[in-house]
């Protein structure tokens, strides 16, 4: 009687445990992805840009927010996070124009302003595709991704050449983050779109700027720390004590950015 316990408890934690793993399997994508969200006209928000549509992959667009730069300022390919479109940080956007910075901004294929599906695949083939439509149009470019964002801007930095590399609160590679966030999963199997930037810093010859918090709660700080460590050409890293996964731009990254803009461009 009592192996018979002992067994038919196993096997309702098997099955349990299986359904969790399929659960996870099946919804992965709304976890990570939460596309969501409101969006702004740059007019609205008194910004002078054109909105623009790029041509991806499987003959399918992307739309923008575009503006040259007013001065001597390089043109900064600006890729978003993993939630809500571009177009609600348009407080960025202001700042780079007012300090005569071009830039452009999308969102991926399935966020709010383009169609399509959401996959790795396609938020890196969008990437891409922004930056060759930039660079038909400027001929210095800054790439500045931010969370999830800064995985496709490792990529694009690897595949493209481009005059700097910021990345702001980026994650070592999504399966890492997930396998912190569910280490009782085999996230590694199970995970569809891993982002491993670890695997494309390597060939980034671009300098590099991380700016990450130590309070970070959906990033780990240690993220940003093993991904500059392993960037051929580091420029340097700044890590904010108590900052969270947001609070960056109200602590200072503008300023930090500008500078590094600035020197990278000069060759510093």
């Amino acid at each position: 009687m009592l192996k018979k316990i002992i067994i038919g408890v196993l096997v309702f934690l098997i099955v349990v445990y299986g359904g969790l793993l399929a659960f996870l399997y099946v919804n992965q994508r709304a976890f990570f992805f939460s596309p969501a969200g409101e969006t702004y006209d740059p007019a609205a928000v008194g910004l002078d840009a054109e909105i623009v549509t790029i041509p991806t992959s499987d003959d399918e667009v992307i739309t923008g927010w575009y503006a040259p730069p007013s001065g001597d300022e390089p043109t900064i390919l600006y890729l978003k996070g993993n939630s809500g479109s571009f177009s609600s940080e348009y407080e960025r956007f202001i700042a780079f124009a007012a300090a005569g910075y071009g830039f452009l901004s999308v969102d991926y294929r399935g966020f709010p302003l383009s169609p399509g599906e959401i996959t790795q695949d396609n938020l890196l083939a969008d990437a891409i595709a922004a930056f060759d439509w930039l660079a038909g149009r400027e001929d210095e470019i800054v790439v500045w991704g931010r969370s999830l964002g800064a995985s496709p801007a490792v990529w694009v930095a690897s595949q493209r050449e481009a005059e700097a590399l910021l990345l702001e609160t980026p994650f070592y590679s999504a399966v890492s983050v997930a396998a912190e966030r569910y280490p009782f999963a085999p996230v590694a199997w199970l995970m569809v779109d891993q982002f491993r930037s670890n695997e494309w810093i390597g060939a980034v010859e671009e300098p590099v700027f991380v700016g990450h918090g130590t309070a970070d709660r959906t990033v780990s700080v240690s993220n940003g720390e093993r991904l500059y460590a392993e960037a051929p050409n580091p420029f340097a890293i700044w890590i904010e004590e108590g900052a969270d996964h947001s609070d960056l731009w109200a602590r200072g990254i503008w300023e930090r950015a500008q500078a590094f803009f600035m020197e990278a461009a000069q060759g510093g």
